[in-house]
């Protein structure tokens, strides 16, 4: 199904593609030939970034671009963006330590063992809890928008945060008795307006 959605938006993709003219489409076959040198997701998003940059060279320099020199600014610009992917993931490079740093570096073999690189840690990876549990790094994270699991037991605490009719529902179900109709539309609806909010 998922494939099925991407293979329906490329295809309209593709043909708002069909559209172009002139030197976009020049600059669109530049691009494809370019944008197989980044990862999948971000094909479409450096196929506009070459369009765009040889846009703005032609207006820069006021007359139509050389085909080999469009070549040049995509693969400029196919660089610049694993520049800057390096450089999300894994913090600063090389070019802001001192010369005589980075001399130390290339001697030893010092780039896996960076200080001032920012290690980038997944969720997923498995971490010893205080209590000796095994569980993921992600569920350590403290979330402000968390639930108190504790205050919640307390039925007292759930009554003042609903309105008393919902809370009225409660005490039909929780003591076996029948819910009439509007009782159970006003749950129906109540539980749907709270699903929307979860998606």
């Amino acid at each position: 199904m998922r494939q099925e959605v991407i293979s329906d938006i490329e295809q309209a993709i593709n043909q708002s593609y069909d559209q172009l003219d002139g030197e976009w489409r020049e600059w669109l076959e530049v691009a494809k030939k370019y944008d197989g040198k980044v990862p999948y997701q971000d094909r479409l998003d450096i196929r506009h970034a070459i369009i765009i940059e040889l846009y703005h060279t032609r207006q820069k320099d006021g007359k139509p671009l050389p085909i080999l020199r469009a070549y040049r600014i995509a693969s400029l610009t196919v660089a610049l963006y694993w520049r800057d992917y390096y450089y999300h993931t894994n913090g600063i490079d090389c070019g802001s330590c001192s010369k005589v740093q980075r001399h130390k570096c290339k001697q030893d073999d010092l780039y896996r063992e960076c200080p001032k690189a920012i290690k980038i840690e997944s969720l997923n990876k498995p971490i010893l809890d205080s209590e000796g549990n095994l569980t993921e790094l992600g569920e350590l994270i403290a979330d402000d928008k968390a639930l108190d699991l504790d205050a919640w037991v307390s039925d007292k605490v759930w009554e003042i945060g609903y309105k008393p009719r919902l809370v009225e529902i409660a005490y039909k179900l929780q003591g076996g008795y029948p819910l009439d109709w509007k009782d159970y539309k006003y749950l129906q609806r109540y539980r749907h307006k709270e699903q929307k909010r979860l998606l």
